[in-house]
């Protein structure tokens, strides 16, 4: 298959290796075109670590030409540039193509869903619960790949295309999909940004020095603590709504396949095994500039209409507001864009499963 993926940061050279792995032909397209400068000069994209081998992606010139080049579309980059994106490629797409959110937040999946419906389109819009890949990008044609996820959690919009929605991704990138058959269960799917919480918080100093630390080792007992609270918040709000969504210890074992422990003991194996990761070396990170608006904040949304409230990832989103002396919560422009807090529950259900209706007459 062709496959066009919007990025290029480590999780999008990551799923281009991945795609060409199985034989795909993939296209990059970056929306400032910086990144992919040596790719379009003719350089390899070169991956080490859980993939490795060079590959030869080719570089769209814009999002129409992107779009036109493939079968199926992975949105791969963090979720403050989803809308900007969504706008650029929402006017090209078909109703035979499928659009892929690796991954999913903020319910960028309706949004997109919404601008198509305005042009009468209904495309099969995939939403992955985390990303097939971790990884960290070394230069602008080479990337580390930590891991290659063992399960995904996915769900279709509309919930009529699932079983095509599965099938490309298997094809795309191999058997290692979970169906949760709704969109709400993947938008309570994703444990980065709460996982991320706890570690920012417990490493804030380090990442504003700079210091070069491993991220695994400090998920020590007291963090670990509590990204497994943050955890239950997540988990009691999902079960609340009659979900079904996989546990933090799931995750870290289908992710990085250590036993199942506490999270400190699973974080502190993954680090003498060398795969615990490196955190972030600068306070200007995606952990709180993109987790805290696009993940704390529609999590605490989803709390409240449920009932539920979240205390630990409202208090979360008021801390580091404070710490960084900005409004996370005013920074979400997909949820903006969605009037999200003009939803009933009922409402926002149904869009899950059925995604915007195409306007007649």
């Amino acid at each position: 298959m062709r496959v066009g993926i919007v990025g290029a940061g480590s999780i999008a050279f990551a799923t281009a290796a991945l795609a060409e792995q199985n034989d795909h032909v993939v296209t990059l397209w970056s929306p400032s075109g910086e990144r992919t400068k040596g790719l379009a000069g003719g350089e390899a994209l070169v991956a080490q670590g859980a993939i490795q081998g060079t590959f030869h992606p080719a570089v769209a010139v814009n999002a129409e030409a992107l779009v036109a080049a493939a079968d199926a579309l992975v949105i791969a980059l963090p979720a403050y540039g989803h809308k900007t994106v969504l706008d650029a490629i929402a006017p090209h797409v078909t109703s035979l193509q499928t659009v892929i959110f690796s991954s999913h937040a903020s319910f960028g999946a309706l949004y997109l869903s919404r601008l198509l419906a305005r042009r009468g389109v209904v495309a099969t819009i995939v939403a992955w619960g985390t990303t097939a890949v971790s990884g960290r990008q070394l230069s602008p044609t080479l990337v580390n790949v930590n891991t290659v996820r063992k399960q995904v959690d996915i769900a279709t919009v509309p919930a009529s295309r699932s079983a095509s929605g599965l099938k490309i991704c298997k094809e795309l990138f191999g058997d290692r999909f979970l169906d949760r058959g709704s969109l709400m269960a993947i938008a309570l799917s994703n444990l980065n940004p709460q996982n991320h919480m706890g570690i920012a918080l417990g490493n804030m100093t380090r990442m504003e020095r700079g210091e070069s630390w491993s991220q695994g080792q400090n998920v020590t007992p007291n963090v670990g603590r509590l990204l497994e609270d943050l955890d239950r918040e997540r988990i009691a709000i999902a079960t609340k709504l009659g979900l079904q969504v996989r546990d933090i210890f799931q995750h870290f074992h289908l992710s990085f396949h250590v036993p199942v422990n506490s999270i400190s003991e699973m974080n502190q194996e993954m680090h003498e095994a060398g795969n615990g990761g490196t955190g972030p070396a600068t306070a200007d990170s995606r952990y709180v500039t993109e987790d805290v608006p696009f993940g704390l904040v529609m999590t605490a949304k989803i709390g409240r209409l449920a009932g539920y409230p979240a205390e630990l990832h409202e208090a979360g989103i008021r801390i580091f507001s404070s710490m960084y002396g900005r409004d996370f919560t005013a920074e979400n422009d997909l949820l903006t864009a969605l009037e999200l807090d003009s939803m009933s529950l009922e409402e926002l259900r149904h869009l899950c499963h059925d995604g915007f209706a195409v306007a007649t007459g």
